[in-house]
Order: structure tokens, then sequence, then C-alpha cells
């Protein structure tokens, strides 16, 4: 395009030309005693030639005019760009870990670059470097001032208190990390950690729905960190606002097994141990544990070994083929002293790869019932994970018993 512009405009001058050089015209100037006699185009060209001395004039006096201002911006432009080299060597020097050249080059950067936010940045970071986290700490404090490194100097105090493990003046700089930087996943996350080690559970709950709309956590990791949070404001509440949490938990996640029986206790506090009882085998069928038997003895108002048995067979039946269930009986049947109801619940369960808490179980029912030493010796060994542990279908030498 630039060409066919050129091209253009020549042909125009061209065809001036050649239009003035066949009309040129007669053109007569008298001014006090003096005439001039000449053309047209020779008028022309001494205008043009005229006028473009004049241009050429201008544009001297005007660059010798403006010329200490542009050597000026070019000295600053050298400044800027051996500050910007200086800074760049000391971030890498930083990453490298060399305290010596990050130091000296953070120097040469402030000097150059009149202090501007990564200056600061990279002096805080050199100090933090070389162990000084006082002369750290008063760049990231000075960086405070400034509203484009201000949410820079709030993190590295943030993580100087979190170092020095001053959880309150942690928080507090926590809020305002997170007023400055609200969608920051590293904020939120930090908050969150430091608002519940506080006990803000009103506050971590804002802090946790706000991470949801995020989108920064799974739908059900936040489930189950609702259920945490509503748990342990239950444990800070009494009455109806204690119950109305716990409930909250299990709902959110019926899983959780200390939410189950913080709801079952405070309901047996209040007299409702038959409710108490239904919300354990409703937790039972979902996810049986020990926890959960413990506090079903007294949903059911268990008052000796044999009630317990019948407890532990009823809740068994919520969920009878899971591991859990049988060694709920198995418990209750050994304080009962009934040999044959816990050998029946547990011999199913005590394979080879059975877990050490059955082991255990085992070991006392020989003993118990049997008087067998030997062998629940074995089984105790067993539950310790002792690789030499002898076969249990192997004969024991009568020496060994009369040892044991």
């Amino acid at each position: 395009m630039r060409w066919i512009i050129v091209l253009i405009v020549l042909g125009a001058l061209s065809a001036l030309a050649g239009w003035l050089a066949g009309e040129p015209g007669d053109l007569t100037i008298k001014w006090l005693d003096y005439r001039i006699d000449s053309n047209f185009a020779v008028l022309l060209v001494v205008v043009l030639v005229f006028t473009a001395i004049v241009a050429f004039l201008y544009r001297g006096w005007r660059s010798l005019r403006r010329g200490p201002g542009a050597f000026a911006r070019f000295r600053e432009g050298g400044r800027r760009r051996r500050g910007y080299e200086a800074l760049s060597r000391g971030m890498v020097a930083v990453a490298a870990g060399d305290v010596d050249t990050a130091r000296r080059q953070a120097r040469r950067a402030e000097s150059l670059l009149q202090d501007p936010p990564l200056t600061l940045l990279l002096s805080a970071q050199a100090a933090q470097l070389d162990g000084d986290e006082k002369a750290a700490a008063r760049f990231f404090t000075a960086m405070l001032d400034r509203r484009e490194t201000e949410f820079l100097g709030v993190r590295g105090l943030l993580t100087q208190a979190m170092k020095r493990e001053d959880w309150d003046e942690a928080l507090k700089l926590a809020k305002r990390a997170h007023r400055l930087s609200p969608k920051s996943d590293w904020v939120v996350n930090t908050l969150y950690d430091l608002q519940k080690r506080a006990g803000e559970w009103s506050g971590a709950e804002v802090t946790l729905k706000e991470s949801e709309k995020l989108k920064l956590l799974p739908a059900s990791n936040a489930r189950q960190k609702r259920a945490q949070i509503h748990h342990n404001m239950s444990l800070a509440s009494k009455g109806p606002e204690a119950i109305k949490y716990a409930r909250k938990a299990q709902s959110e996640d019926p899983s959780f097994v200390p939410a189950v029986v913080r709801h079952a206790e405070i309901l047996i506090e209040m007299g409702r141990h038959r409710r108490a009882g239904g919300v354990i085998e409703s937790a039972w069928e979902r996810a049986p544990d020990p926890a959960l038997a413990e506090v079903y003895w007294s949903a059911r108002k268990v008052e000796d070994a044999v009630q317990k048995v019948q407890a532990a067979q009823r809740l068994a039946r919520h969920n009878s083929n899971h591991i859990e269930s049988r060694m709920a009986v198995a418990v209750a049947a050994l304080e009962a002293r009934l040999w044959g109801e816990a050998r029946a619940q547990l011999e199913p369960i005590a394979t080879e790869d059975a877990p050490p808490r059955v082991c255990r179980l085992m070991a006392e029912l020989e003993e118990a019932e049997h008087g067998d030493l030997a062998r629940a010796r074995m089984w105790l060994m067993r539950a310790a994970g002792d690789s030499y542990a002898p076969e249990m279908s192997s004969p024991v030498p009568q020496a060994a018993i009369a040892a044991d």
C-alpha cells in the first residue's frame, strides 16, 4: 500500500509539472523601484524551496530546544534498564539461594530504580534468605503503604506470623489479605484454617460458603467440612443450639461419626433415649464404628452384660454383614461370658488377614474359654504383626504350654 501511494503521488506531481510546462504563464512583481518578470512555474519552485528551508530551520531550532530533556530521558532509560537487569539477577539469586548476590543486586536495583514496588519485594526476600526476619518485616511493612504492593506486604507478614506461630496476628493479616484478594485460593484456604484454629466457627462457615461459590472445593469435600464446622459449633454451644448444630452436622455427612455421637449424647442428656438409639441405628447402616456402639449402650439403658448382648444383636441387624457388627456382638458376648456366641461371631472373620482387633478378641476368647495361653499368645503375636507367628492349626508342644 505504501508503494502504491508513493506511485500515485509521483504520478500526480509529474502530471502537475507537465501541465505547468505547457502553461507557464507570465508573472510580474513590482515593489518599490524593483520589477521582477518571471513565470508561475519558477515562482512555485521558489516558494517550495523557501518553505522547505523554513521547515528545516524550525525543526533544527526545536531539536536544540528539546535536546536537554531528550538527553535526560535517554539517561533515565539507561538507569531503568540497568535497574531492571539488577532486579532480574536478584530474583534469580533468591531462587538459587545466593544470599550475597541477592543482597547486592537488591541494593543496586533500589539505587537505580528509586525504590519501585518490585525492589521492595526483592529486598524483603533477600533479607529473609539471609535470615534477617526483622529487616524483611520492615520491607514488608513499607509495602503496605503502596496500593500496588499492599497484598504482597500482607502476605509476607502473614507468612512470618505463621512461622513464629503468632496465630492472632496471622488471623488479622489473613482477613486483610482476604479483603484485598477475596478470590485467591491461597488466601481463602489460609483464612479458613486460621479461623478453625481460633475457634471462629461462624466465620469459618462463611469462608467455606465463599470457597464453594468460587469452586475452590469439590462438593463432597465441602459437605465434610461443613459437617466438621457444625460439629464444633455444637461442642461450643448448649441446649437447643447444640442439638441444632449436631443435627446439621449429621445431615451434612451421615458417616461423620463424631457428629452422630454428639447428636446421640445430647439426646441422652435430654432423656430422649429412644430417639438417640434410632440415630445410632441409622448411622450404623451407613458406617458402623466402635464409638457408635459405646453410645448405643447408654441409649438402650443397658444395665447388665446380657442386656448388652441383646442390644448389640439389635444394633448388628442394621448392618449384619459388616465386620463391626460381628465385633460389637462379640465384645458384648465376651463380657457376658457367652463363649459360644462370641466364637460364632469371631471365627468367620478370624482369617489370615484379620485386623489386629479381631486377633486380640480371639486371644481373649481362647484364654477365657479354654485357658489356652499358647493359642492366646499366637493370636496376640498376629495382632502385633509378627510374621514368625506359627499357624493356628499347627500343634503346640506341651512343653511350650507348660512354659507359658
